[in-house]
């Protein structure tokens, strides 16, 4: 089906606030906007077609998928790409930065004393068996101190949107948080495909992350190396993330290894190359701590270095993110995090909290189980949009489902209101259409320095009306602009569409990205 213009097609969904063209049933009241609203608008509708598949098709060619595990028929997927950005302006981004380093700060102290003095379970502002007793906690962690007291190298921070100003934070991942080689994939696309955008907007870039990541990896390396020797250890091509892997250790000029690559001799990490061995300082691990080092965790891992824990504990190598990091991703804690930004800081939070109620809580259990069509239910432990119940679009078996699963195992899930997240333009098949949209910022935290990348992870629901935006459950992804200054358009604007044509014409004939 050929796409409409927008004027004609766009259709504001009930109760969300679109972030581009504004309120519900008026005209746009994103003043400050008002140019790209024009762009989407006067932008031939075939054209932005064109583009998407143009984009699409380089995504094949440079093999940038993800895998869904236990669906052999479509196991490797490109993540759909929507060609409208999604934009930031330069005060949001300011404010959005500011609570992002914070709420980062805390969840690096958070780590470090319940590893540690665990003052926080002391003085009773987290109970102390939702911590210890946590699958996620990990005991043979205690009282061991990464280089330089960082656990939270690179912390990804999803955000929500429900009003002009109004984010909230969804969840907090300072595991192994993934997306970050979409977020620049999805900026080369559009500086190929859209460069008019980049003419008449300063939008802050992206390119500069694997710099930046790289700087971060080598400022925590452990003290006394002068020259630290970086690798990116991931569990092999068979994981759904591979592609960022190598991409990120082939965009830092660093060595992108597997368990076999990697030898401990001594409490030293040493790499196998064909000139000999080589001193590793600085491990970026993509393997859950259950798989890192056979000897601690999971005696059964192939996918670990045997060792790797005590040469940690040596103080001989630096591991990011972290081991034991998962306690900070947990949902039941990201229900505390208000608390543990007030106990680490001494101040309120710039980024709020979703409302959450426990289902370890009585009172809370029952309250969730009374109003079971109208919250979202999530496993503690949970990721990936899997495990979830959003009540108001589930059926009458899944509700009930829920409610014993939820019976038997309370401790299990936290509820959440069903929120109205914000739109943004989005190209469905009818046209041009609101899709509800979430956000991963990424924040690198070094010896001395904390970065928010200018940008991030704009991730969409392109099923109507669905608030999942997983890429395993039908999501996509969009460009996040970061808004350097207020954008100052003049009304005769020529977005410059026949050289846009030829130029994105000259991206599928001329390879990668």
């Amino acid at each position: 089906m050929s796409v409409q213009p927008a004027s004609e097609a766009y259709r504001y969904m009930a109760r969300a606030f679109d972030e581009i063209l504004g309120g519900e049933d008026g005209p746009p009241t994103r003043d400050e906007l008002a140019a790209i609203a024009r762009w989407i608008e006067t932008t031939p509708p075939e054209e932005l077609r064109r583009r998407q598949r143009s984009a699409e098709a380089t995504f094949r060619q440079l093999g940038i998928t993800f895998a869904v595990y236990g669906e052999s028929d479509a196991a490797e997927r490109i993540i759909p790409f929507d060609i409208v950005p999604r934009v930031f302006l330069p005060d949001e981004w300011t404010r959005l930065s500011e609570g992002l380093i914070q709420r980062t700060e805390a969840i690096n102290a958070f780590l470090d004393d319940v590893y540690g003095e665990r003052r926080i379970l002391k003085e009773g502002v987290l109970p102390e068996d939702l911590v210890l007793g946590n699958p996620q906690f990990r005991p043979e962690i205690a009282g061991m101190r990464p280089p330089h007291g960082i656990w939270a190298h690179i912390c990804g921070i999803d955000l929500v949107r429900t009003g002009p100003d109004e984010f909230w934070v969804l969840e907090d991942n300072a595991r192994t948080p993934s997306g970050v080689s979409y977020m620049l994939e999805n900026r080369e696309a559009m500086l190929r495909l859209c460069p008019e955008l980049f003419r008449n907007f300063r939008v802050a870039a992206v390119d500069s992350y694997p710099d930046r990541l790289l700087e971060t990896m080598k400022s925590v390396a452990p003290l006394g190396v002068a020259a630290p020797t970086c690798v990116v250890l991931t569990p092999g091509h068979y994981n759904s993330a591979y592609y960022e892997h190598s991409f990120l250790a082939d965009s830092m000029g660093i060595e992108l290894v597997e368990a076999a690559d990697l030898v401990v001799d001594d409490d030293v990490v040493w790499m196998r190359t064909i000139a000999g061995r080589v001193r590793v300082d600085v491990i970026y691990r993509r393997i859950d701590d259950d798989f890192l080092d056979p000897l601690v965790f999971r005696p059964d891992s192939a996918l670990g270095v045997p060792g790797l824990i005590a040469a940690y504990a040596a103080g001989n190598v630096a591991i990011m993110n972290a081991p034991g990091n998962g306690i900070a991703d947990d949902k039941a804690i990201y229900s505390y995090m208000p608390e543990i930004v007030r106990f680490y800081s001494g101040a309120e939070p710039k980024l709020p909290n979703v409302e959450t109620w426990r289902c370890r809580e009585p009172q809370a259990l029952q309250y969730v189980l009374d109003n079971l069509e109208k919250v979202v239910v999530k496993l503690v432990d949970g990721s990936g949009g899997y495990g979830m119940l959003v009540g108001p679009t589930a059926s009458k078996a899944e509700i009930e489902a829920f409610r014993a699963a939820l019976i038997a195992e309370p401790h299990r899930y936290i509820a959440q209101p069903t929120l109205a997240l914000s739109t943004v333009p989005t190209l469905a098949e009818s046209g041009l259409a609101p899709r509800h949209v979430d956000f991963r910022p990424f924040v690198l935290t070094g010896a001395n320095m904390v970065q928010v990348v200018p940008g991030g992870l704009t991730r969409v629901a392109l099923k109507e009306g669905s608030l999942v935006v997983n890429s395993s459950q039908g999501g996509g992804t969009k460009d996040s602009f970061v808004l350097m200054d207020d954008p100052v358009i003049a009304q005769s604007q020529d977005f410059g569409f026949g050289q846009t044509q030829t130029m994105g014409g000259m991206t599928q004939s001329q390879g990668p990205l």
